[in-house]
């Protein structure tokens, strides 16, 4: 018994060492081959149109995809097409205000104005021949001082009118000032400012997709009102996608910028995406709970991006990755082995 006790005990203990030594074997990594694990990440844009007003239309849905350019949607525009159209009215009154101010004055207006200093001047001299004769008759007792009082007011009041009709068709003659001329000119640049301004507030009552992705969320709908700081949609650039993983510092210097590396998910466990190291924190942090490492928990690793090849869009948000690289490897192909 004694005998049989022992030999199990043996056998036991080969079993149990057995088992230690493959686990051990299997949890370890191949000496050329760098495991990481983390989560498929990607940019999302939060989409509002720039422009306060009642929502018009929204073109697309959860899960459509858009290109960079397409039209996503639009807010009511007839306000701002009636602004637009007001200023650009008040920019051709005043244009033609500068460029009748530049043109000067036509030769029609020249001749009036001689025309009226002419007849001044035969008034002047009408006054002043009715003047000189009351004088001449006040010395012969044949005129009352009131008649030539009169008389002198009369010839006065046309040597005043004469002066102001000739300095009239001086100014006639010389045209508008230099100063008018660049107050019309800096007024239409304010009125031609004015308008630009309406034109991009129109075209802001639309809103366009900024980079191809998909839409992730329609948080607004038709007939809701839209604010700048409200967002509309949620737009998931798919380009560029990436592994967001975590390295400790022993492993550090086995990888580097452009590296490449495969990628695999759960969800397709039989595919591997192409990838490669597009960036490298270069400050260390602890681990976040959320990844499994086989390293502890409470080291300090650094932050890597891996970037993806992912042509039939099926790495998601989100999605638990694990990527290895090849240390084999000495070339750093980039973003070429999407092409491959």
């Amino acid at each position: 018994m004694k005998i049989q006790r022992l030999v199990g005990l043996v056998v036991i203990a080969a079993l149990a060492g057995g088992g230690y030594w493959y686990f051990r074997t299997m949890e370890k990594e191949p000496e050329n081959q760098l495991l990481l694990y983390g989560n498929v990440d990607i940019r999302q844009v939060q989409l509002a149109f720039h422009s306060t007003g009642r929502i018009d239309r929204i073109l697309v849905r959860e899960g459509d995809q858009v290109k960079a350019g397409q039209l996503l949607g639009s807010v009511d525009p007839v306000r701002y097409q009636a602004t637009l159209q007001r200023l650009q009215a008040e920019v051709s009154a005043q244009q033609q205000v500068v460029a009748r101010l530049e043109n000067g004055s036509r030769p029609q207006e020249i001749e009036e104005a001689r025309a009226r200093v002419k007849a001044r001047e035969a008034r002047l001299q009408e006054t002043t021949v009715t003047f000189e004769r009351l004088q001449r008759l006040q010395q012969q007792k044949g005129a009352s001082k009131q008649q030539v009082d009169d008389a002198r007011a009369a010839y006065l009041s046309a040597q005043a009118d004469l002066n102001a009709v000739r300095q009239t068709l001086d100014l006639v003659i010389q045209g508008p000032r230099v100063e008018d001329i660049a107050a019309a000119k800096a007024s239409l640049r304010a009125k031609e400012a004015a308008v630009t301004l309406a034109r991009q507030e129109l075209a802001d009552t639309s809103i366009y997709a900024p980079s191809a992705g998909i839409i992730r969320d329609r948080i607004l709908e038709p007939g809701d009102m839209a604010f700048p700081a409200t967002p509309v949609l949620t737009l998931a650039l798919t380009d560029p996608l990436w592994v967001r993983a975590y390295i400790p510092e022993s492993d550090l210097g086995k990888i580097r910028p452009g590296m490449a590396a495969g990628i695999h998910t759960d969800s397709f466990p039989d595919k591997t995406y192409q990838g490669w190291v597009g960036y490298i924190s270069p400050t260390a942090e602890f681990t976040p709970k959320t990844v499994e490492t086989p390293a502890l928990r409470t080291r300090l690793v650094y932050q890597v991006r891996v970037f993806a090849c992912n042509p039939e869009h099926q790495l998601r948000l989100g999605m638990p990755a694990t990527v290895i690289f090849d240390l084999d490897r000495t070339e750093t192909p980039g973003k070429a082995v999407c092409g491959q």
